[in-house]
C-alpha cells in the first residue's frame, strides 16, 4: 500500500511540473513577436510528415516498376500511376496552400495553390528525362554498380538528385519553404545538402554523398561528378548599412560541363570551374580555374 501511496504521490509532483512547464511555454508563445502579430489566427506551417509521403508518391509515380508496389502489372500502371497522383497532387495543393497562407499571400490560397501545382504537375515528364540522365551517368560512372536499377533504388545520391528536382521545379514556382523542407528530408536521409536553389543540369552524379554540401546559387553543368565532403559553398556574405545578411546575391560556384570534383575539396565563391576540369581531393580552392585545369593540393 506504502508504495502505491508513494507512485501516486510522485506522479502529482509530475503532474504540477507539467502544468508549470505548459504554462511557462504559453508564456513564451505570447510573448513572441511573430506570434503577437499573428495571435488571432497563426497560420499553418507545410506539414514536414506529409511532405514526405508526397515526394514518396511523387518518387512511386515517375518509376513506378521499381518504386510502386510488388506485384504491380503492365495493365494497373498506368492506374497506379494516375491514382497516386491525384492523391499526392491533391495533398501538394493543401500543402502550397498553407505556405502560401504563411507567406500573407493575398487573395483566394487555394485556387493559386492548384495553379501552381497543376504547373508543377506539367513539368513531371521533364523531371523524369532528368532523373533518367543522373541514373545513367551513376551507372556509366561507377565500376560497382551492377545495375541503374541498384543504382535507382540503393544510392543516396540518386535519392537526393530526385528531392533536388523535385524541390527545385517548386522553388522555381514560388513556394520556396515546401522546397527547402524537401530537400532537408533528403538531407536528412542521405547526408546531402542541397539548397533548392542550386541549378544543376542533367546526367549529375553524387558518388558516396556523405557530406556534400551545395549552396543556393550555385549552378552545375552537365555531365558533373562530385565525391563525397564536396563544399560548393560562399567565401563571405555581404552585409548592408544595418549589418544585416544580403540576401540572394550570387554567392556560390559556378561548375561548367564534365568536371570531376574528387573527395573532401571545398570551393568557395562565385568562381568558375572550367569545362572538363578535375579537382583534387580536399583541395582549397577560392580562385576560378580554367577550362581543361587539373587542381591538386600539391599545386596550391
Amino acid at each position: 500500500m506504502s508504495d502505491n501511496v508513494t507512485a501516486i504521490g510522485t506522479h502529482r509532483q509530475l503532474r504540477h511540473e507539467i502544468d508549470s512547464v505548459v504554462a511557462e511555454l504559453r508564456q513564451l508563445r505570447v510573448a513572441s513577436l511573430e506570434n503577437r502579430q499573428r495571435l488571432n489566427r497563426p497560420p499553418k506551417l507545410p506539414s514536414r510528415k506529409s511532405l514526405i509521403l508526397i515526394v514518396e508518391g511523387l518518387s512511386a509515380a515517375l518509376f513506378p516498376n521499381r518504386l510502386g508496389p510488388p506485384g504491380l502489372n503492365d495493365d494497373g500502371i498506368d492506374y497506379f500511376v494516375g491514382h497516386t497522383l491525384d492523391v499526392s497532387l491533391r495533398e501538394l495543393c493543401d500543402q502550397v496552400a498553407r505556405e502560401l497562407k504563411f507567406a500573407g499571400a493575398e487573395g483566394d490560397a487555394e485556387d493559386h495553390a492548384c495553379d501552381i501545382v497543376r504547373e508543377f504537375a506539367r513539368g513531371l515528364g521533364s523531371i523524369r528525362a532528368l532523373l533518367d540522365s543522373d541514373i545513367r551517368a551513376a551507372f556509366e560512372g561507377d565500376p560497382a554498380a551492377r545495375s541503374a536499377d541498384e543504382v535507382l533504388v540503393c544510392y543516396p545520391g540518386i535519392i537526393a538528385i530526385t528531392h533536388h528536382r523535385i524541390a527545385h521545379q517548386l522553388h522555381q514556382l514560388g513556394v520556396p519553404l515546401i522546397a527547402r523542407i524537401i530537400s532537408e528530408i533528403a538531407h536528412s536521409a542521405t547526408g546531402i545538402d542541397i539548397h533548392p536553389g542550386a541549378q544543376i543540369d542533367e546526367r549529375f552524379f553524387i558518388d558516396h554523398g556523405t557530406g556534400v554540401v551545395i549552396g543556393e546559387t550555385a549552378i552545375i553543368g552537365r555531365n558533373v561528378r562530385l565525391y563525397q565532403a564536396v563544399t560548393l559553398g560562399a567565401k563571405r556574405f555581404d552585409v548592408d548599412s544595418d549589418g544585416a545578411l544580403v540576401k540572394g546575391n550570387a554567392r556560390h560556384p559556378i561548375v561548367e560541363d564534365d568536371v570531376v570534383i574528387y573527395a573532401g575539396a571545398t570551393i568557395l565563391g562565385r568562381i568558375t570551374i572550367g569545362q572538363g576540369s578535375t579537382i583534387g581531393g580536399n583541395v582549397w580552392l577560392t580562385k576560378s580555374v580554367a577550362p581543361g585545369s587539373t587542381i591538386t593540393q600539391a599545386q596550391l
